[in-house]
């Protein structure tokens, strides 16, 4: 995006691709449908050491844009859930079309694994799989360490540091996460979902949880993570909305019901002869207590789990942390203290929330800095 707006300006631009092919987590991403934006998108969606950092990018390339790239290319797509935007095709349209619209002076250049990079005056040089390549600006968009067998890492932290810029500790977000203790019982579950909404820190989501054999996932899960820190508690909400006195009034309806049945009309058979299970009500309704049936709702509206970790970046989608903001503008991207050296994308301290939000960034930012970029001046 970066190269194809700079290109499209008349600079010359190489695009140094580690990778044999180009795009690969945009060809993986949306189920190989490529989730490209979420038409809500906004600064309130991202995280980052700074919340205001990504406002101006935001607000200069919005969904609205990348959508008329989009159906300028003639690429058809729908709206899903709370929405996400997805091709109705595949993935690949996405990098045809980012291709496409990179002009003639811009180079993609793939297999291209960097060694070297250093700064001699006013001049970048970069070596990369033998050969060597000189510019008056570098552009860092390689990304954070999420999904390491597409060939993530941390080179963008790494390079960096090597010009004295400060790195927010890179975690894995939008990542499952693992139970341990008590908990570890929740794991036959595996394979069951159900709607409920997710709580971490001050953030909620309202999506679906998926119980694993490692812990819990699903889209409500891999939201929350972004938000949850070791040590920290997870809430679930099972009944979402249903107050204290739910199970009281069930019981004045149905004194005879069973606990276990009431909950299985509600959530998957598994999963309510599991909660029944650890809240003990083994009686009819109709013999227990209201005090115990308010408690009860109560706890199905917050049960506490305390995850022993995340399943790590090798299953995380994206990276919290990166390049810290302070060291960057906000409306071009460039390193305030290293002329010419820009970063962009997930390798900055700027993590959008899961269902197209990370690629908008992406995209905001690589036209801030395919923008800003500067000709040598002879």
């Amino acid at each position: 995006m970066c190269a194809a707006r700079a290109g499209q300006r008349g600079l010359r631009i190489a695009v140094l691709e580690r990778a044999e092919k180009p795009g690969k987590k945009i060809l993986i991403s949306g189920g190989g449908r490529c989730n490209f934006t979420n038409i809500d998108a906004g600064p309130a969606q991202y995280l980052s050491a700074n919340p205001h950092f990504a406002k101006s990018a935001l607000a200069r390339y919005t969904p609205r844009d990348f959508l008329d790239l989009v159906e300028k290319h003639g690429i058809a797509w729908h709206e899903k859930t709370l929405g996400q935007l997805f091709c109705d095709g595949s993935a690949k349209q996405i990098v045809q079309m980012l291709l496409d619209e990179c002009p003639g002076s811009v180079d993609v250049i793939c297999k291209a694994d960097v060694t070297a990079v250093v700064k001699e005056g006013d001049t970048f040089a970069v070596s990369a799989s033998g050969e060597s390549y000189a510019a008056p600006a570098l552009v860092i968009a390689t990304g954070g360490p999420s999904i390491p067998k597409m060939g993530a890492t941390g080179f963008a932290y790494e390079l960096a540091r090597q010009f004295g810029l400060k790195v927010v500790e890179p975690r894995p977000a939008l990542v499952p996460l693992t139970l341990g203790g008590e908990d570890v019982l929740f794991r036959e579950l595996s394979g069951v979902s159900a709607p409920v909404t997710a709580r971490a820190g001050k953030a909620a989501f309202d999506e679906a949880a998926l119980f694993t054999h490692k812990g819990l996932s699903g889209p409500a899960i891999l939201q929350a993570s972004s938000y949850w820190r070791a040590g920290e508690e997870v809430g679930i909400d099972f009944r979402a909305g249903e107050g204290d006195e739910w199970l009281v009034e069930a019981k004045r309806e149905r004194p005879r019901v069973h606990l276990k049945t009431v909950l299985r009309e509600h959530l998957p058979d598994r999963l309510a002869d599991a909660l029944a299970e650890r809240i003990g009500i083994e009686s009819e309704l109709g013999n227990a207590p209201d005090k115990a049936l308010r408690e009860t709702a109560r706890k199905l509206a917050d049960w506490r789990f305390r995850p022993s970790g995340t399943e790590g970046f090798a299953k995380a989608e994206v990276t919290i942390g990166g390049i810290a903001t302070s060291e960057l503008s906000s409306k071009t991207m460039e390193a305030r203290k290293v002329p010419g050296l820009f970063a962009i994308g997930e390798a900055v301290d700027v993590t959008g929330w899961l269902g197209g939000y990370n690629f908008q960034w992406a995209w905001a930012s690589g036209v801030a800095a395919g923008d800003a970029l500067q000709p040598r001046l002879a």
